[in-house]
């Protein structure tokens, strides 16, 4: 028998993309509906994805469920859907993407091929017209590219755009560390202990998404700050392993130091020049001091707020 599947969107007061994300759900082909269910966890303590999920189920070829998390936190609500989910695979969607008709089934394809423990597709990220300063660099950072061939992987990516079997978790309920729920990277610590427990990864070119940031986020202050809050991730990891890596932590802020520098001074000529590629440098910068600033005061909170 085929395994069953649960499509999971985390969302929180996004209504427009949600109710993108919800159609190209509702629209996959290639997939026996009757595997299929969808599980929208609604982070806002307002319950304002409520009535966008009940009219999408109205009409769906498969069971949508709504699962209220009032408690914030980005951990926190990805755990919520998972308490009510019961699809032996697990895929992820976010509520600012939408995802082709045969997204689902090249996932699942990728997964039966390779045999992996996760797979991951490719993010295209689309700016409206109006954004025009530094574009290809906003668009690039929320992309995510990868190898033209679909295979195993040695790394790993975010949840968005994600397919997991539900038995290599570590904890088949409750796997996010909620004291990832303010920071994030709650994804990036699950993947990686899986990672050390053995889990394969693999990577599926034709299971791609397009990503709508909201305008808010097309920004250089928003970009920055987020690329530094992830140049923190690997010095995090290391520093919350059991017991702490701490060689592992300052092996990661000398690296730190030296691409802050070196991409410092690379995107301080880039931009006496106007080079149009000068963002791109700042963000390698913004990377190298997050290795190095990962704790304590240095932690940026972009999750965690849900009145």
């Amino acid at each position: 028998m085929s395994a069953t599947i649960s499509i999971v969107i985390p969302t929180q007061r996004r209504p427009a993309g949600l109710a993108v994300a919800l159609r190209s759900v509702l629209a996959q082909t290639g997939v026996d509906p009757a595997r299929l269910e969808l599980i929208v966890a609604d982070n806002d303590q307002q319950s304002s994805a409520r009535p966008a999920v009940e009219a999408a189920a109205k009409s769906a070829p498969f069971p949508v469920r709504y699962v209220h998390v009032p408690k914030a936190g980005v951990a926190n609500v990805r755990n919520g859907a998972l308490r009510r989910a019961r699809g032996e695979l697990i895929a992820f969607l976010d509520d600012d993407q939408e995802a082709p008709a045969g997204w689902l089934a090249a996932l699942l394809d990728a997964m039966e091929r390779y045999q992996g423990d996760v797979v991951f597709g490719p993010v295209r990220a689309r700016a409206p017209e109006t954004v025009s300063l530094h574009r290809d660099y906003l668009e690039r950072f929320f992309s995510r590219e990868g190898p033209a061939d679909a295979g195993p992987m040695p790394g790993y990516f975010g949840c968005g755009d994600s397919l997991l079997r539900r038995a290599a978790l570590p904890n088949p309920d409750q796997p996010f560390d909620v004291g990832r729920n303010s920071i994030g990277g709650e994804d990036d610590l699950l993947f990686g202990t899986m990672q050390a427990a053995g889990a394969t990864f693999v990577w599926a070119p034709d299971a791609w998404v397009w990503e709508d940031p909201i305008p808010d986020r097309l920004t250089l202050r928003y970009t920055l700050l987020r690329a530094f809050a992830y140049g923190q991730g690997p010095s995090e990891h290391c520093a919350s392993s059991t017991p702490p890596d701490w060689p592992g932590v300052a092996r990661w802020m000398v690296i730190g130091l030296g691409q802050a520098a070196v991409f410092g001074a690379v995107a301080a000529v880039k931009w006496l020049i106007g080079a149009p590629d000068r963002a791109q440098a700042l963000d390698r910068a913004a990377r190298g001091l997050g290795k190095t600033f990962w704790f304590g005061p240095f932690k940026i909170n972009f999750y965690g707020r849900s009145a």
